[in-house]
């Protein structure tokens, strides 16, 4: 799996946004991203859309054909990947 487009872009331009790539023994892969100190983040998926928006930023990208599942923690983008 990888990080969406969108995001991965923002994170090359901006020191505070974050991405680190977890894969576990049970194979599943989980990505977070930490849009930096203090900003919380809302997720929305629309149809074949996901809408996150972290503090003054927005971020769109189709939804993965493969089985990822997307939530929020604690202002962090979770996308994981189950086997």
């Amino acid at each position: 799996m990888k990080t969406p487009q969108p995001i991965r872009s923002a994170a090359n331009e901006e020191d505070d946004l974050t991405i680190a790539r977890r894969e576990y023994d049970d194979e599943s892969v989980v990505v977070v991203v930490d849009f930096g100190r203090g900003v919380e983040a809302a997720l929305d998926i629309l149809g074949d859309t996901v809408i996150v928006v972290a503090g003054d930023r927005q971020f769109e990208f189709e939804v993965p054909d493969d089985d990822t599942e997307f939530t929020t923690n604690e202002g962090m983008l979770v996308i994981t990947e189950e086997p």
